[in-house]
């Protein structure tokens, strides 16, 4: 059984003056463009999300969209626990498995090959189970020869395919991923779109952030669409996406 219900959900974040970041380069590494407030003791607070209501069941596979800042990326961190609410309540039944974020648990002075032992034990799998699937890993990877080299000779498209190809040992109820499926050339993008169509048949619920409305009607039976921190509309993936190009079209000129 899987399910995510989210009532009046609250998230903010404190900005403390006098901090060696900048409020721009705050805001970046938070990954959030909400409205700035002052709370009762005149901090600055972003509002990155407000009175979010959410009820999502096994089945749903969701497309995630939005302006850029419009909470997108809080939302999914605030589904795979990366972040907590500041307000409301979350319940989410069911195993959750998130690539959000690309480097986190690698080695950049190990190989490859190294870490693909470091970030599957990460993930909780043992040395034994990782070395029974190494080759379905290595192969999605198609790195090749280079898995032998240390990662920070890698580029960033090179890191995301290792990182990607090591997730896919994940087996979760729940799975959150963002839009770099997307990223690479066409043979590995065709890899990694056989093996996310492997994962709709085992995750309950799918996520996936994304710009391109290809990408989210082959893989979405929702769309989600977040704006200024709210969810604006939920609905099927058709009617959603026609408003929402519609009004990105008016909104351009």
């Amino acid at each position: 059984m899987a399910t995510i219900q989210l009532r009046n959900v609250q998230l903010d974040f404190t900005v403390y003056e006098g901090s060696s970041l900048s409020l721009k380069k705050h805001l970046m590494r938070l990954g959030s463009g909400g409205r700035i407030a002052r709370d009762s003791r005149n901090r600055r607070v972003v509002h990155a999300l407000r009175d979010v209501d959410l009820d999502l069941q096994a089945g749903d596979r969701v497309g995630l969209i939005g302006p850029n800042g419009s909470g997108k990326t809080s939302l999914l961190r605030l589904l795979a626990g990366i972040y907590e609410p500041t307000g409301g309540q979350i319940t989410v039944t069911g195993q959750t498995a998130s690539l959000l974020d690309v480097n986190l648990g690698l080695d950049h002075e190990s190989t490859g090959y190294e870490n693909i032992f470091i970030r599957g034990c990460m993930l909780g799998f043992s040395r034994a189970q990782i070395e029974e699937r190494i080759d379905e890993v290595i192969g999605l990877s198609g790195l090749g020869e280079f898995l032998d080299l240390p990662i920070r000779t890698y580029s960033v498209g090179m890191q995301y395919r290792l990182a990607f190809s090591v997730f896919t040992l994940v087996q979760s109820d729940i799975l959150l991923l963002d839009e770099t499926i997307g990223v690479g050339d066409e043979a590995f993008v065709s890899r990694v779109h056989d093996r996310v169509n492997r994962w709709l048949t085992q995750s309950r619920i799918f996520i996936l952030s994304a710009h391109s409305p290809p990408l989210i009607r082959k893989f979405c039976n929702k769309i989600l669409w977040m704006q200024q921190g709210r969810i604006h509309r939920l609905g099927p993936v058709d009617s959603v996406l026609t408003e929402y190009l519609e009004c990105s079209r008016t909104t351009d000129k």
